[in-house]
Protein backbone atom coordinates (compact mmCIF):
# COMPACT_ATOMS: atom_id res chain seq x y z
CA UNK A 1 0.00 0.00 0.00
CA UNK A 2 1.28 3.17 -0.83
CA UNK A 3 2.01 6.34 1.58
CA UNK A 4 -0.59 8.20 -0.18
CA UNK A 5 -3.20 5.35 0.62
CA UNK A 6 -2.01 5.09 3.75
CA UNK A 7 -3.10 8.74 4.45
CA UNK A 8 -6.07 8.73 2.98
CA UNK A 9 -7.09 5.80 5.26
CA UNK A 10 -6.18 7.52 8.42
CA UNK A 11 -7.94 10.28 7.81
CA UNK A 12 -11.37 10.67 9.71
CA UNK A 13 -14.45 11.35 7.88
CA UNK A 14 -14.82 14.60 9.41
CA UNK A 15 -11.17 15.61 7.64
CA UNK A 16 -12.68 13.95 4.75
CA UNK A 17 -15.73 16.22 4.24
CA UNK A 18 -14.47 19.38 4.85
CA UNK A 19 -14.19 19.99 8.94
CA UNK A 20 -16.28 22.29 10.70
CA UNK A 21 -17.53 24.30 7.60
CA UNK A 22 -18.85 21.19 6.24
CA UNK A 23 -20.32 19.88 9.25
CA UNK A 24 -21.97 23.50 9.99
CA UNK A 25 -23.74 23.26 6.07
CA UNK A 26 -24.71 19.93 6.85
CA UNK A 27 -26.89 20.96 9.63
CA UNK A 28 -27.80 23.88 8.16
CA UNK A 29 -29.38 21.95 5.31
CA UNK A 30 -30.55 19.04 7.85
CA UNK A 31 -33.03 20.95 10.37
CA UNK A 32 -35.09 22.47 8.04
CA UNK A 33 -35.95 19.24 6.06
CA UNK A 34 -36.73 17.40 9.23
CA UNK A 35 -38.89 20.54 10.58
CA UNK A 36 -40.80 20.17 7.06
CA UNK A 37 -41.07 16.28 7.49
CA UNK A 38 -44.71 15.33 8.77
CA UNK A 39 -42.89 12.49 10.85
CA UNK A 40 -40.14 14.38 11.86
CA UNK A 41 -41.26 18.09 12.31
CA UNK A 42 -43.67 17.38 15.41
CA UNK A 43 -41.04 15.96 17.42
CA UNK A 44 -38.86 18.81 17.64
CA UNK A 45 -39.31 22.42 19.33
CA UNK A 46 -40.03 25.51 17.38
CA UNK A 47 -36.65 27.30 18.22
CA UNK A 48 -34.98 24.45 16.56
CA UNK A 49 -31.12 27.03 17.10
CA UNK A 50 -30.30 24.57 20.63
CA UNK A 51 -30.81 21.32 18.77
CA UNK A 52 -28.76 22.64 15.63
CA UNK A 53 -26.19 23.56 17.84
CA UNK A 54 -25.77 20.07 19.83
CA UNK A 55 -26.37 18.05 16.10
CA UNK A 56 -23.22 20.26 15.22
CA UNK A 57 -20.93 19.24 18.17
CA UNK A 58 -22.06 15.67 18.24
CA UNK A 59 -21.57 15.66 14.71
CA UNK A 60 -18.35 17.03 14.41
CA UNK A 61 -17.34 14.08 17.26
CA UNK A 62 -19.38 11.43 15.89
CA UNK A 63 -17.26 12.07 12.26
CA UNK A 64 -13.89 12.07 13.93
CA UNK A 65 -13.37 15.57 14.99
CA UNK A 66 -12.72 17.14 18.08
CA UNK A 67 -14.76 15.53 20.92
CA UNK A 68 -16.79 19.01 21.61
CA UNK A 69 -20.08 17.58 22.30
CA UNK A 70 -19.05 15.38 25.76
CA UNK A 71 -16.40 17.96 26.39
CA UNK A 72 -19.88 20.07 26.92
CA UNK A 73 -22.71 17.76 27.86
CA UNK A 74 -20.52 14.48 28.56
CA UNK A 75 -20.58 11.15 27.70
CA UNK A 76 -23.43 11.42 24.21
CA UNK A 77 -25.62 8.47 25.30
CA UNK A 78 -27.75 9.22 22.35
CA UNK A 79 -30.05 6.09 22.96
CA UNK A 80 -31.05 7.62 26.29
CA UNK A 81 -31.30 11.46 25.16
CA UNK A 82 -33.82 9.84 22.70
CA UNK A 83 -36.12 7.99 25.10
CA UNK A 84 -38.87 10.29 25.35
CA UNK A 85 -39.76 10.91 22.01
CA UNK A 86 -41.16 8.11 20.09
CA UNK A 87 -38.69 7.31 17.50
CA UNK A 88 -39.91 4.69 15.22
CA UNK A 89 -38.43 2.31 12.46
CA UNK A 90 -40.26 4.75 9.76
CA UNK A 91 -38.98 8.06 11.80
CA UNK A 92 -35.55 6.59 11.59
CA UNK A 93 -35.95 6.28 7.89
CA UNK A 94 -36.76 9.37 7.70
CA UNK A 95 -34.43 11.12 9.48
CA UNK A 96 -31.52 9.20 7.28
CA UNK A 97 -33.91 10.22 4.64
CA UNK A 98 -33.48 14.02 5.20
CA UNK A 99 -29.60 13.61 5.79
CA UNK A 100 -29.31 11.80 2.36
CA UNK A 101 -30.90 14.75 1.09
CA UNK A 102 -29.19 17.62 3.04
CA UNK A 103 -25.98 15.39 2.32
CA UNK A 104 -27.24 16.10 -1.72
CA UNK A 105 -28.32 19.36 -1.11
CA UNK A 106 -24.59 20.58 -0.05
CA UNK A 107 -22.93 18.62 -2.98
CA UNK A 108 -20.95 15.76 -0.61
CA UNK A 109 -19.39 13.44 -3.03
CA UNK A 110 -21.65 10.39 -3.87
CA UNK A 111 -19.41 8.27 -2.16
CA UNK A 112 -18.57 10.11 0.48
CA UNK A 113 -22.11 10.36 1.69
CA UNK A 114 -22.89 6.63 0.91
CA UNK A 115 -19.83 6.25 3.79
CA UNK A 116 -21.65 9.37 6.08
CA UNK A 117 -24.70 7.73 5.76
CA UNK A 118 -23.73 3.83 6.32
CA UNK A 119 -21.69 5.73 9.67
CA UNK A 120 -25.34 7.08 10.88
CA UNK A 121 -27.72 3.75 10.05
CA UNK A 122 -26.18 2.41 13.09
CA UNK A 123 -27.36 5.10 15.34
CA UNK A 124 -30.52 5.89 13.32
CA UNK A 125 -32.10 2.52 14.17
CA UNK A 126 -30.55 1.87 18.11
CA UNK A 127 -32.75 4.92 18.67
CA UNK A 128 -35.80 3.16 18.04
CA UNK A 129 -37.74 2.80 20.60
CA UNK A 130 -41.30 1.82 19.78
CA UNK A 131 -42.85 0.48 16.37
CA UNK A 132 -46.13 2.12 16.97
Amino acid sequence: MSDQQNSQQERTLFEMIGGETTVRRIVEAFYPLVQAHQLLGPLFPENIEPVMEKQYLFLTQFFGGPPLFSQQYGHPMMRARHMPFEITPQRADAWLGCMEQALTDIGIDPQLRELLLQRLQGPAYHFVNTDN
